[in-house]
């Protein structure tokens, strides 16, 4: 008799155990390339020196927030690398542009600088087909608004 009551319960088991692994589900995401990155990055360039913008440097981060690429212009400040890769880590990582968070520390809830993110101008997400694939970052033009008319220029290019 226990031995049916204990073949009967590791038949239970086994089946729970199987139904529980066919539920799990693996869920795909899309993220960005080093070749779309560039490409971000070439619509970027090309909208700051049409504006005239006196520097950059505009990083792309994968949805992760990871960087991707970088490129800083001649006549850009040091720190401006730093600044727009943490710009677009924040932008990717939160889904929202920088400047939205920004605007809420402005309005009162300063408690988001406890985060530990850069929640400054200038930073966009990069969206494809509805998801977040990655983020574009700049910093060091010639106003924190030019910061971000160049991450959006960038992140308005078409990307497969």
């Amino acid at each position: 008799m226990q031995m049916g009551k204990l073949a009967a319960v590791l038949s239970f088991t086994a089946m729970v155990m199987t139904a529980i692994h066919t539920k799990a589900q693996v869920i795909a995401t899309q993220n960005i390339s080093l070749e779309a990155a560039k490409k971000v990055v070439a619509e970027a360039v090309r909208h700051a020196q049409a504006s005239h913008a006196p520097g950059g440097a505009i990083a792309v981060v994968d949805n992760g927030g990871y960087l991707v690429y970088l490129e800083r212009l001649d006549g850009t400040f040091a720190a401006s690398a730093e600044v727009s890769i943490k710009k677009a880590n924040t932008a990717a990582l939160f889904k929202a542009p920088s400047a939205k968070l920004e605007n809420s520390i402005n309005g009162g809830r300063q408690a988001l600088i406890t985060v530990g993110h850069t929640f400054l101008q200038g930073g966009i997400p990069i969206v494809v087909n509805g998801h977040v694939v990655g983020a574009i970052g700049v910093s060091g033009a010639a106003s924190a608004q030019q910061d971000e008319e160049i991450a959006i220029a960038g992140s308005k290019v078409k990307l497969d």
